[in-house]
Parts: structure tokens; C-alpha cells; sequence
């Protein structure tokens, strides 16, 4: 049983996400539900429980606010939002929970089965880099939290030069010699990375357009990274490729 207590400043969405729990996660035992986050401190102190669903905008003090009154935090949390699509990618970035307001039953049900097989608490590091993002008019973020098998680790983008699909996992290529194997598919980094500096050059490998050496005609067109890496561009992404290196 996940015992949760949700926390908004709207009376009716609170009193939706208590019917979309009770409706379709029979797995979860609500504790409390909090008009805002003075009162929602007040029960997750009393509550402790073992994950929050927390709206970020509220008057006087906002989620980040809240949380910054648990160090460490001894709770999961989720992220509720109406924010839209640049500042969804600060997530992204930073590897929490999150879920779109008007809430989806089957995304609320996929967020608590992900709730239910993590062995880990979000970090400090992680709150960092959204808060940071989200401030931003449009979330250049310059650090992202990189989901291993053992923990997470925090790079810059800048230091990324090329990230490869290796089956069901990314290996992420730093500009230092490391390589990060990371526990998501090549799709998800995508989604993250994809729009700023980087390009899904072909269906193995997104690429960081910063770390772009050579760009080769021949043989149907080919890159050289600045690590010496040679990477084959896809047809179906050649046009695109083009157009966006000649403006880049």
C-alpha cells in the first residue's frame, strides 16, 4: 500500500486526483488532502508518507517551498502542472515525476507502477536543476540527471558529444572520454535533449551539434564528432540535418 498525501490550492483538483486514485489505483491509501502547501507541511510531518502529489504554483509558498522544509526528503514526489511543453523538458531533465494537468487516468496509473519499482528518493541535485530550468522563459538547461542501474549522476550538456541506443539502454558520450550506460531508451533522451543543441541523427544515435568536427558528403553522408567518432546520417534525416546545420 503507497500512502500519499496530495497537496493544491485548488479545492477541485484536488478533489479529482482523489477520484482518479480511488478509481484507478486501488493501490493507494490517502492520508491527507492539503489546500495549500502551510497546510500540506503540517501533514506530511505527521503523515510521513511515502509519496506527495504536489502542485507547484500556489500563493504565498509554492511546491519548491514546501520541499525545501524536508532535508532530505523521506518521501517520492509527483509533480502536478499545467506548464507546458519547453518547461515540460525540465522534468525531463532532472528525472522526476511529473504528470499534465487535466490529469490522464492510464499516465497517473503508469506514474504510480514507476513509484512502486523505484529503490530511491528524489535528490537535492535533481530539485536544482528544475527549479533552475523552470525560472527560465525557455529551459536551456545546462545539467541533466542521467538514471544509471546503480544511482544517477549529474552532467552538463555542453559535455555531451553523442548519445548511442544500446537495445533497451543509451550509452551517453562525454567530451572527457567517459561513457555513461543509462537505463533509458535513446527515446527518452530524445525527448529531453532533442530541439536545443541536439539532433537525432539516425536511429541509434542523437548527436550534440556543438561537438560536430566534419561533415563528410560522401557515401551518403557522414559525420565526424569531436572525439573522432564517425556517425552515418540517416536518409530519412538527411534534409532535416541539413537545414538545421546550415542555420546552426
Amino acid at each position: 500500500m503507497i500512502r500519499v498525501v496530495l497537496i493544491d490550492d485548488e479545492k477541485n483538483a484536488l478533489e479529482m486526483m482523489e477520484w482518479l486514485l480511488r478509481t484507478y489505483c486501488p493501490q493507494v491509501r490517502i492520508e491527507a488532502m492539503c489546500l495549500g502547501a502551510e497546510e500540506g507541511i503540517k501533514a506530511i510531518t505527521s503523515h510521513r508518507p511515502d509519496l506527495v502529489f504536489l502542485d507547484i504554483e500556489m500563493p504565498r509558498m509554492n511546491g519548491f517551498d514546501l520541499l525545501e522544509q524536508f532535508d532530505p526528503l523521506f518521501f517520492d514526489v509527483v509533480f502536478c502542472t499545467a506548464y507546458d511543453q519547453f518547461a515540460i523538458k525540465a522534468f525531463k531533465y532532472a528525472a522526476l515525476n511529473y504528470l499534465l494537468k487535466p490529469i490522464d487516468p492510464k499516465d497517473l496509473a503508469d506514474t504510480i507502477q514507476r513509484v512502486e519499482k523505484k529503490n530511491s528518493l528524489p535528490m537535492k541535485e535533481q530539485l536544482e536543476v528544475l527549479f533552475t530550468s523552470l525560472q527560465q522563459q525557455k529551459p536551456t538547461i545546462s545539467r541533466i540527471a542521467l538514471t544509471t542501474g546503480d544511482g544517477m549522476i549529474f552532467v552538463s550538456t555542453n559535455d555531451i558529444i553523442y548519445c548511442q541506443a544500446e537495445s533497451n539502454y543509451t550509452q551517453v558520450v562525454l567530451s572527457n572520454g567517459k561513457k555513461i550506460m543509462v537505463s533509458k531508451v535513446l527515446k527518452d533522451i530524445d525527448e529531453a535533449l532533442a530541439g536545443e543543441d541536439f539532433f537525432r541523427i539516425h536511429h541509434s544515435y542523437l548527436i550534440n551539434l556543438n561537438h560536430i568536427q566534419k561533415y563528410v558528403r560522401g557515401d551518403g553522408g557522414y559525420l565526424i564528432m569531436s572525439d573522432g567518432t564517425t556517425i552515418l546520417i540517416s536518409r530519412s534525416r538527411r534534409q532535416e540535418f541539413m537545414e538545421r546545420f546550415s542555420k546552426f
